[in-house]
């Protein structure tokens, strides 16, 4: 017999979430697979219970919000806390006007796919349906109503109201002798043997109407004569009338009021058969508490039912008051020590996520630090590389004008991509060019040429303009000051037809020949060197596969 005794009432909380099973929301072990997060409660961490969602984004279990708001004076969501704290708003406040009910994630959740957790029970189905089999799941652990104080699995209830509960008891109305259910069937006394007799003779055909009304039928419940109204197949009706007891029990007590009060009438219409009515109202309670014998009752040879033992159907109206009360009060001690127990758990696994979230925020500061720390060498890095890329730059270009690099005098500069370089001077995106450094001598003269592809000066538009610069160099203090040599500029004809030559000697009264104090000096040379149509004229190839050349040679003589 799965029986334990359940044990007493510890004190309350001061107050709870809800009155049912699984009161801060469904346990996610019950599910087939692993829940989404969004499935989950931000208070209990359980899959969502009638989901409400708040201001600030986040969802919980109605119950939850409720327990929250109400144990709270300022209550704050805790996932905001824990996100950024920093960042909490008007919209984290918690309260239960502010929030609303998500029907897209209460209908998502009710078609998950769940299991009963119940030992030996085997039901799968959906969360839509799993409170209903909670109720009626046969494995379950339930509280004896007779408030003995023994839980008992629900479907062998009826067996230990017949064998095991010590309230279950039957008061013999003739010898006056307490006795369990199961010994009053068997019971024989002079009393009873002559009430027997008695109720077969004085039975009439209006109480074997009544009886015979109480005859089950497969489309409503066994106790529809007495006024219950409930209906649906013969599975539904069974689990109905196991359900339902004490509201079965107060229906039977008004049925036998009312007909005591009838006999009474009549008895006193019959001048005074005062013995022959208590016979027939025995005769009744007998035929309805036979109703609900416990063990097998064929219904129309097909249906087997179980119910109540005909010591559950008391005569007296305070008994029965009693005995609801009783259920009651037991059902409820068992529910609160449910609640604590779910209390003390959840309270454990709290402690222990508040040690995990420390943990986590101790190993989240180290891990920032460590990443600053990353992030402080990658910048040096990138500093470093950005330097040594400078460098490589300056070392390439050095290592272009080394190759470019004359040291007698004589330099020629190949220009390549004219017609876009002409552009961009005809527009001032690049007015002039400049070409390599090169120098008169190996410790010589360091100069370089400047060209004006759209002219500049007096052949602006019209010429092309080509200069010459003196530039500061690592041995000017070795050399004479003015520079006094003779420069001579050519472009060169690639069909070695016509090659466009000026010369020119130098000012020894212009700066542009002086020694450089800056970088290098002002240019000084040719503004009108060669007419714009005739470098594009067909009939010569100075431009040819966009590419020019010109060529400067310094007499060092």
């Amino acid at each position: 017999m799965a029986e334990k005794a359940s044990r007493g009432p510890q004190d309350a909380p001061s107050s709870s979430p809800d009155e049912n099973e699984f009161p801060f929301g469904y346990p996610t072990s019950i599910c087939e697979d692993v829940p989404e997060q969004k499935y989950l409660c931000s208070n209990c961490n359980n899959v969502l219970k009638k989901a409400l969602q708040t201001l600030c984004g986040h969802r919980y279990c109605s119950a939850c919000l409720s327990w929250i708001v109400r144990n709270n004076k300022n209550p704050v969501c805790q996932k905001c806390k824990e996100e950024d704290p920093s960042t909490l708003s008007e919209g984290s406040l918690l309260a239960e006007e502010r929030a609303f009910g998500d029907a897209a994630i209460n209908k998502e959740i009710s078609e998950l796919r769940v299991h009963c957790v119940t030992l030996g029970c085997t039901w799968c189905g959906t969360m839509k349906n799993f409170e209903e089999h909670q109720i009626l799941c046969e494995y379950a652990l339930i509280p004896c109503h007779t408030g003995c104080g023994h839980v008992v699995m629900r479907k062998k209830l009826a067996d230990h109201l017949e064998n095991g509960c010590v309230n279950n008891v039957t008061v013999c109305h003739q010898c006056k002798q307490s006795l369990s259910s199961s010994e009053y069937q068997e019971h024989l006394c002079e009393g009873s043997l002559y009430r027997e007799q008695k109720h077969v003779q004085a039975e009439t055909p209006s109480n074997e109407k009544n009886h015979s009304g109480l005859s089950v039928s497969t489309d409503g419940c066994r106790f529809s004569e007495v006024g219950c109204s409930f209906g649906g197949s013969k599975e539904k009706i069974k689990e109905h009338e196991k359900a339902a007891v004490g509201t079965h029990m107060l229906l039977l007590l008004q049925y036998i009021k009312q007909l005591k009060a009838n006999l009474r009438t009549a008895s006193k219409a019959a001048n005074g058969f005062i013995p022959q009515t208590e016979l027939n109202v025995n005769g009744a309670e007998k035929s309805i508490s036979e109703l609900c014998i416990p063990g097998s009752l064929q219904i129309n040879g097909e249906l087997e039912v179980d119910c109540l033992t005909r010591a559950s159907v008391p005569r007296d109206e305070s008994l029965v008051q009693q005995l609801v009360r009783e259920k009651v009060i037991s059902e409820l001690e068992n529910k609160l020590h449910v609640f604590e127990n779910i209390v003390a758990v959840l309270n454990k696994e709290v402690e222990t996520s508040n040690l995990e979230i420390i943990a986590f925020r101790r190993q989240s500061e180290l891990d920032q630090n460590i990443i600053r720390g990353l992030e402080l060498k990658i910048a040096e890095l990138h500093r470093c590389l950005t330097q040594k890329d400078a460098g490589l730059s300056r070392l390439h270009k050095s290592l272009l004008f080394s190759e470019q690099t004359s040291y007698d005098g004589v330099f020629l500069w190949k220009i390549t991509d004219v017609s876009q370089k002409l552009q961009d001077s005809v527009t001032g995106r690049a007015v002039s060019l400049y070409s390599p450094a090169f120098y008169t001598a190996k410790y010589g003269y360091k100069v370089c040429l400047r060209v004006y592809l759209n002219g500049d000066g007096m052949g602006k538009g019209t010429h092309v303009s080509l200069f010459f610069v003196v530039m500061k160099g690592d041995y000017d203090a070795l050399l004479p000051w003015p520079f006094r040599h003779k420069v001579t500029f050519m472009l060169l004809d690639q069909n070695n037809r016509e090659h466009i030559i000026d010369a020119f000697r130098p000012d020894l009264a212009s700066a542009s020949f002086q020694r450089p104090v800056n970088d290098m000096n002002v240019a000084s040379g040719c503004p009108t060197f060669l007419p714009l149509t005739k470098l594009q004229s067909p009939k010569h190839a100075y431009v040819k596969e966009d590419t020019l050349f010109l060529k400067c040679i310094i007499d060092t003589n």
